[in-house]
């Protein structure tokens, strides 16, 4: 099942948070009170950003993030995909599939011009669901440049 966070998922999402971002991508393990923080900002201010987790018997399995900005360009507001992950043991069911298709859903519905995303080149999983979905690459002119602080 798919559906938005809520204050109880909070403990078993930081833990699928910490799969993705440890885990998955091999990035430092973030504060526990910073990743606390920051599902609890997105509770509180829905207009910032929304997540959905997928659930299979009580259990949280997969969950992706959505943010909401501005496109200059398109001169509207715009949803960035920014995260879907499901957890290892949860793959081949289609729960990615069902978490875009919720995130796309809700981006249509709620008036956004576009819903974007970025995968890495090395994630051909991930890539094959997207153009499954419909997506299509298009940062074939734009190089992504990023300062971390």
């Amino acid at each position: 099942m798919i559906r938005r966070v809520n204050e109880k998922d909070v403990d078993a999402l930081i833990h699928l948070m910490y799969q993705y971002i440890v885990d998955f991508y091999r990035r430092p393990r973030p504060d526990e009170k910073d990743v606390r923080e920051l599902i609890n900002i997105l509770l509180i201010h829905p207009e910032r950003g929304i997540q959905f987790v997928a659930e299979e018997d009580g259990k949280l399995i997969g969950f992706s993030t959505l943010y909401f900005t501005f496109s200059t360009t398109m001169v509207k507001e715009i949803a960035i995909l920014n995260d879907l992950f499901v957890a290892p043991d949860a793959r081949g069911k289609k729960v990615g599939e069902q978490l875009f298709k919720e995130s796309l859903t809700f981006s249509k519905n709620h008036g956004y011009a576009a819903m974007t995303w970025e995968t890495a080149h090395d994630n051909y999983h991930a890539q094959s669901l997207y153009e499954k979905m419909g997506g299509k690459q298009t940062n074939s002119e734009w190089l992504n440049y990023e300062i971390s602080f």
